[in-house]
């Protein structure tokens, strides 16, 4: 399946807004956004009317590359939560929130959404005792996630099972770094996400 490959500060750029692509780089002076808040381009620098369409398409744009998803599975999440009971937006949000390299993202055992989607493609990670290598798989309440057994001797992981017990885990996720768990207590909320979105935008780009 294609995957962009390209230098990813530059769709930080592109959106104008921190993505958090890149883990502690991007709270870094070595940010590219902070150094050069322009989008990419000979162009970028201009001053460009920005229309309803653009608006729209540009917050569909953020909100896909955060989560590290193509437009095709974009669209598909789109589909599933506009057929949920609720508002379409929030169904979406709380459908990306829950799959697996998300959960592992926000468990603190990855810098970025991308090493995430890497850790869980290489089979570390397991969903109530049984071994997931999907990043898009979508977890429920009452899953639990793991560090494989095999795997937590690793320095790696005893690494990021240090750094996972200095964050603040989300509340619907209940960490125990130590043990290099997390339990999914509830479904993710609207106001649980900590990233600026405006899902209302990308609900009138598709209702077109």
């Amino acid at each position: 399946m294609a995957r962009y490959t390209g230098p990813v500060c530059r769709l930080c750029r592109r959106e104008g807004t921190k993505l958090f692509l890149k883990g502690d780089r991007c709270t870094s002076g070595k940010c590219a956004l902070d150094r050069r808040a322009t989008a990419p381009g000979q162009h970028g620098a201009s001053n460009k009317k920005v229309r309803e369409y653009g608006m729209q398409l540009r917050e569909k744009q953020k909100t896909r590359r955060y989560y590290g998803v193509l437009e095709r599975q974009f669209v598909n999440y789109f589909e599933e939560a506009d057929r949920k009971e609720g508002m379409t937006g929030e169904n979406l949000i709380c459908l990306l929130e829950r799959r697996l390299d998300n959960v592992v993202y926000r468990m603190g055992f990855a810098a970025s959404h991308k090493e995430a989607r890497q850790l869980v493609l290489h089979g570390h990670f397991t969903v109530d005792g049984k071994k997931v290598n999907i990043p898009s798989f979508i977890v429920k309440a009452g899953n639990v996630v793991a560090v494989k057994d095999s795997s937590k001797e690793s320095p790696k992981f005893k690494a990021l099972a240090e750094s996972a017990a200095a964050q603040t885990a989300p509340k619907w996720l209940e960490v125990n770094a130590e043990n290099m768990t997390a339990k999914v207590v509830a479904l993710p909320e609207r106001e649980d996400v900590g990233f600026d979105f405006n899902e209302q935008l990308i609900v009138e780009l598709y209702s077109k």
